[in-house]
């Protein structure tokens, strides 16, 4: 069996990251421990081990969908089909690990769709059955931008009639590894813009369906199209609309 980390590394973002979406982290190290512990309990670094106290990590800043995150449906809206959005503490658990299908849509540009029938045709090509919750992850490539300011602007989308033919299949998560499952918000918006019309703008999320996402993925390249496990759990957060999640595929050795 092979693990492959599917997650982003979770460190201080580059400064020109809009500030809403930035991650910045501080580092206490052993020594700024001791002199702590020395404030807090009267130990002196004299009786510490190699004179250290504990190092620490603190989050100054970061949201919870600013990392490889899985989406609850309170992110998309606050009622689904009439009823209450579930929270990420409210997603049922047998969702988050199951097998997963990985579909190549590396050759699709910034910013195009990738339709219903483009899935199909994927699964096809692949002779892959969906089977209810089964993990279906689109791989772009564009993890290679995660470091990047633009990288929010780089990605093909799935369209809302392409996470609803996925939905009735049973599938219940589905994640990307571009910074959204739907296309650029900037070029939706533009959309909007245009014609003037709602059901545009964040159209996939807004599919009135109580699923996930999971979102900034990495390393799909890594996975064979099918025969692997997908482990995706997210942080408990109360009332959440997302949540940071440690996303692994578990592949068998004769796995392709």
């Amino acid at each position: 069996m092979r693990f492959i980390d599917l997650s982003g590394l979770i460190g201080t973002d580059n400064p020109l990251m809009p500030e809403p979406l930035r991650t910045d982290l501080t580092y206490t190290d052993h020594q700024a421990g001791a002199a702590g512990i020395a404030v807090m309990f009267g130990v002196e670094a004299e009786y510490l081990r190699n004179g250290e106290g504990w190092a620490i990590e603190s989050f100054t800043r970061f949201g919870t969908h600013n990392s490889t995150h899985v989406d609850a449906p309170w992110h998309y809206n606050s009622t689904i089909d009439g009823e209450p959005a579930m929270t990420v503490d409210q997603l049922p658990l047998e969702w988050f690990q199951n097998p997963g299908v990985c579909l190549d849509f590396t050759d699709r540009e910034d910013g195009q769709a990738i339709e219903a029938e483009a899935i199909e045709a994927a699964l096809a090509a692949i002779g892959h059955d969906l089977q209810p919750l089964d993990i279906v992850l689109i791989r772009t490539d564009r993890d290679r931008y995660w470091h990047d300011p633009d990288y929010l602007r780089r990605g093909p989308g799935v369209t809302a009639a392409a996470t609803h033919w996925l939905y009735e299949r049973g599938v219940r998560v589905m994640g990307i590894d571009a910074w959204g499952w739907d296309r650029p918000l900037h070029m939706q918006a533009e959309d909007v813009a245009r014609e003037g019309r709602p059901g545009i703008f964040w159209e996939a999320h807004q599919a009135n369906l109580q699923y996930s996402q999971i979102e900034r993925l990495v390393n799909l390249g890594e996975l064979p199209a099918t025969g692997f496990t997908v482990s995706c759990f997210p942080l408990r957060v109360k009332g959440g609309s997302g949540a940071p999640a440690r996303v692994v595929a578990m592949v068998p050795e004769t796995a392709s």
